[in-house]
């Protein structure tokens, strides 16, 4: 008789996109899982899959299969999951992919808030400039900036970001507070690396796209250093709003020229579908929402 439990494995498998990311999905040895495919394959008396060292293919018994049955498995899965979810307390660990100066911009306080409210839930931050593959890091959710391309992919805004200038106190009150675009060129400005000379800064004002040209002594190739740089007093920044929230906040740095700035997508939450989400990453991500909501 066919085994049900063995045509839902094989959908997982499919969905996972390798027996690895599944076992680790279903907390099972990726050898039993391909042991329940395998057997799935020999009542069937067809291949399903073609297995190689780096991915799996879909043979075209297997796409049909898949297609019939995915549905129906995750419909039974949902109602399975419904009716045990309000009993369950979040718990597992969730793989968090962030940007390497993440935590510079954002303190840990709601993180650890999170942990003491959810004691069964255990959080493993992977922090990289790069734009990890979800899938295939088993990455359960991730943090990205700007504009967000097309995919399937779950977001949740956070912020509707823009990059604006600013100031510290100390430095407007010694070299005066900018009145127009063209004052920009008469103060010291905090530029990104590699800028000999003047810079150029392109930047969306009232009448639209307009540019001026800065110079100053002091540089840096990461956006903390301008940061730091800027609430010390070295002059005047160019800097995403999300990461100054914080500072104007506090009074350390100022806006300058308020009406100039640019575009710049926005800061998101992703993670990879709405299907099925553990009740820990779910946790994890309205943590996320309500706590780092910048807009």
């Amino acid at each position: 008789m066919l085994d049900l439990n063995e045509i839902a494995m094989f959908v997982q498998v499919v969905q996972a996109g390798s027996f690895a990311e599944a076992a680790r999905r279903l907390s099972m040895p990726p050898n039993t899982l391909s042991r329940q495919v395998l057997q799935l394959e020999n009542h069937l008396g067809v291949r399903l899959l073609q297995r190689s060292t780096r991915k799996l293919n879909l043979t075209d018994a297997g796409r049909a299969l898949y297609e019939r049955s995915a549905a129906q498995v995750e419909e039974l899965l949902q109602a399975a999951q419904q009716l045990t979810e309000a009993q369950q307390e979040p718990s597992g660990l969730v793989r968090v992919a962030v940007p390497a100066d993440f935590f510079d911009f954002f303190l840990l306080d709601w993180v650890a808030e999170f942990l003491r409210e959810h004691p069964a839930v255990q959080l493993d931050f992977v922090l990289s400039d790069g734009r990890a593959d979800l899938i295939s890091e088993g990455i359960d959710v991730a943090f990205r900036g700007g504009e967000l391309p097309d995919s399937s992919l779950v977001a949740r805004r956070l912020s509707t970001n823009h990059t604006g200038l600013v100031a510290s106190p100390a430095y407007l009150a010694l070299r005066g507070t900018p009145a127009q675009l063209e004052d920009l060129s008469h103060h010291a400005c905090i530029r990104a690396s590699k800028t000999v000379g003047r810079g150029l800064w392109r930047l969306e004002g009232p009448q639209g796209p307009e540019q001026v040209e800065v110079t100053g002594s002091f540089s840096a190739n990461t956006a903390q250093a301008q940061l730091k740089a800027a609430v010390a007093g070295l002059g005047i920044a160019l800097l995403p709003m999300t990461i100054v929230t914080q500072n104007l906040r506090a009074g350390t740095l100022c806006e300058v020229l308020p009406q100039y700035g640019q575009p710049n997508g926005g800061l998101y939450v992703v993670y990879p579908s709405r299907k099925q989400v553990p009740r820990a990453v779910t946790a994890f991500v309205d943590a996320a929402v309500q706590r780092l909501d910048l807009r």
